[in-house]
């Protein structure tokens, strides 16, 4: 079969052979093969709270340089498991599929999934998969759930932002945002840029694990650094202070940026993490980030800072210190900068 027909989303035969020829192909784990209606996890046998995250995916064009739909799907869900100091260990994936699919296209992303979930740690426990007629949907769309267990206490919030912590990025900015971009419209860039669509549960675990607290963590995606800022700021009431000298942001993506008339700093990120935390840990976060491929571009970018002490900026906002010395509010995205981009 080299195009998906109809009736592999009836439930028949058609599609049990999907399953068992595709999906398990490159799926298979204990559970998975069970085959049961539904997934039976063992459970964490230290009785920890566990963290739930479930996201969908609809990028356009499905396969990027650096990645596609489905290393994405997988990536972005145990990332935002992680986040909350969580050790992601199982995921859901329902799929819904355009009839007449290329059926070499659909190995791919499956395969790309099952490699991107091994190399993360987790297993696929559970699926779905529904074939719609041509039109009703836009050759793929995916949906994935993670769970796992947290690991500390207390768990990593936004609202643990804390005046005297350092702001620390993993790496540069606006590399996802802008490939998905460019192979959209079937822009070509002096340089190349790439997706730095990656798993980053095993530098969370790290941290969280080697560090006495971690008050904040969280993955800068769709609004970008700019907006995860806000979002931090707000959920902790305190003023965050950036230097924009520090923020590391690639020559291409700086020129596409240019080019394109875009702010890097409002771009999407598939493979970063921002971390507060107490100064006196900031060298040894660094030092822990930059042990992983994901973070060896770790850098301090900035600080949090008590509203009643900031000479700039008020309770909730981000204020960017410029390459000139200057200071400038960093407002939150209002809308779609760039639609379809995850």
């Amino acid at each position: 079969m080299d195009k998906l027909l109809l009736d592999a989303g009836s439930g028949g035969l058609a599609s049990h052979r999907l399953v068992a020829d595709l999906f398990l192909k490159y799926f298979d784990n204990p559970v998975l093969a069970a085959m049961n209606d539904a997934a039976f996890l063992e459970g964490d046998p230290q009785g920890r709270p566990m963290a739930m995250s479930t996201d969908s995916y609809t990028v356009d064009p499905p396969e990027f340089p650096g990645g596609n739909i489905g290393s994405l799907a997988i990536h972005g869900t145990v990332n935002d498991v992680a986040m909350l100091g969580a050790e992601p260990r199982w995921l859901t994936c329902a799929f819904i599929l355009e009839e007449g699919l290329d059926m070499a296209f659909l190995e791919r992303v499956v395969q790309a999934m099952g490699k991107a979930a091994a190399d993360a740690g987790v297993i696929i426990a559970a699926g779905d998969t529904k074939v719609v007629p041509r039109g009703a949907v836009d050759k793929i769309f995916i949906n994935t759930t993670g769970v796992g267990p947290i690991l500390v206490d207390p768990a990593p919030m936004g609202h643990r932002a804390a005046p005297g912590d350092a702001v620390l990025l993993s790496g540069s900015v606006g590399d996802h945002g802008l490939t998905v971009l460019g192979r959209r419209e079937g822009l070509s860039f002096e340089a190349d840029v790439q997706s730095d669509s990656a798993a980053l549960n095993r530098v969370v675990k790290d941290l969280v694990t080697e560090l006495p607290e971690v008050h904040v963590l969280r993955d800068p995606t769709r609004g970008g650094l700019a907006t995860t800022l806000n979002e931090i700021a707000g959920q902790s009431s305190t003023v965050v202070r950036v230097e924009e000298k520090d923020i590391p942001i690639s020559p291409a993506v700086v020129a596409g940026c240019s080019f394109l008339g875009l702010d890097p700093l409002y771009l999407a990120n598939e493979g970063k993490l921002l971390c507060f935390l107490p100064e006196e840990h900031c060298d040894k976060a660094l030092e822990i980030m930059r042990r992983h491929e994901v973070g060896q571009g770790a850098v301090r970018i900035g600080s949090v800072i008590d509203p009643k002490e900031a000479t700039y900026g008020r309770a909730g906002q981000v204020v960017l210190t410029t390459n000139l010395g200057g200071s400038r509010l960093l407002s939150m995205l209002e809308g779609e900068q760039l639609p379809r981009i995850c």
